[in-house]
């Protein structure tokens, strides 16, 4: 697992962490059950601030992707599984969205929108 970040971004750090995580498990790198590095060690590696580590975990953690445990750490949540699944259709929609001049920030307010 490569986590980058770009400390130069408008993006938080915080956002940049879980955007990392969650592109491993849509493109399959982390599978449910996978252990994720615990928060102290992504922190050093990183050179960012334990807290930052921790918030990704839990934004991670609120849409079900990581399951936190007191002593375990985080761990790739079951519930992850189709998320790799979808990833040749997110690969699909996002080039035909392009293919038809619709920007990601479009895109990404037309699929929330959408009623499940």
């Amino acid at each position: 697992m490569l986590i980058k970040i770009d400390v130069d971004s408008s993006q938080p750090l915080f956002e940049q962490v879980a955007a990392s995580v969650r592109m491993d498990i849509v493109a399959g790198r982390l599978a449910p059950g996978h252990r994720l590095p615990s928060a102290r060690e992504l922190a050093e590696a990183l050179e960012i601030n334990l807290h930052t580590v921790l918030r990704a975990y839990q934004q991670l953690r609120d849409e079900g992707l990581v399951d936190l445990r007191r002593g375990r750490g985080a761990v790739v949540a079951a519930s992850a599984g189709p998320l790799a699944e979808l990833s040749q259709d997110i690969t699909a929609l996002v080039s035909r969205a392009a293919g038809l001049g619709i920007s990601p920030t479009t895109l990404a307010a037309l699929i929330k929108e959408t009623p499940v």
